[in-house]
């Protein structure tokens, strides 16, 4: 187990949005404030985690061919506790995510982790693959996020900071209000991944000179 390697993978080699395309709807439909961000992320984050650590304690006595509807259950489960304690504890952020916290339970990431990894690992590291995949999906929302609050409203820290109204950094009616659009979550999200590929790409110092000699 390295503990190194997990946590770049889930950050930026394995980023389970930007180089995986996973869990897209959510990314794009509630990336309108700081609060919704955080908010989502970390929820994913908890069940992730506890759902790798789980299946991954029961993973040798998970009958093969009925594995998938084993995974929905135990990741069911620990939505609709993170669901009642965001309603108790959180109202305006379970009320802003609306739907979007029950359909946890078929996001693709939380699935396709515990196929991937949580049913053939150990808890110890299940856990900790949670934890980087959680985190690197939260950096995405947040980058998103904010981008999309700064030129959408003008704002940074939506739902979070003076109030809840953030802190205004454009006058009103200059932010171009498509970016708290549909549209706007599409055009962010594809510079974000363009960016993160491009970074991921980007040769070494060295590799062209090496290709150069031995062409």
């Amino acid at each position: 187990m390295n503990v190194k390697n997990q946590l770049r993978d889930g950050l930026f080699f394995q980023n389970p949005v930007t180089v995986q395309l996973l869990g897209m709807c959510s990314v794009l439909a509630i990336t309108t404030t700081l609060f919704n961000g955080l908010g989502m992320g970390v929820s994913v984050l908890v069940i992730l985690t506890l759902a790798n650590i789980i299946i991954s304690l029961l993973r040798k006595i998970i009958p093969n061919n009925i594995r998938i509807a084993c995974f929905i259950v135990v990741i069911a489960g620990f939505v609709t506790i993170v669901d009642l304690c965001l309603q108790a504890f959180l109202p305006s952020l379970s009320a802003s995510l609306g739907l979007f916290i029950p359909l946890i339970v078929v996001n693709c990431i939380i699935l396709g982790r515990a196929e991937s990894f949580a049913y053939k690992n150990g808890p110890v590291a299940s856990a900790l693959d949670g934890v980087f995949q959680g985190l690197g999906y939260t950096m995405v929302l947040v980058i998103m996020c904010v981008v999309r609050e700064f030129l959408g409203n003008g704002t940074f820290g939506g739902g979070i900071l003076n109030g809840g109204n953030g802190i205004r950094i454009l006058p009103e009616g200059i932010p171009a209000l498509g970016m708290i659009l549909p549209v706007g979550g599409f055009l962010t999200l594809a510079c974000v991944i363009a960016a993160m590929q491009y970074i991921l790409n980007k040769p070494k110092k060295g590799e062209n000179k090496t290709e150069e000699v031995a062409k």
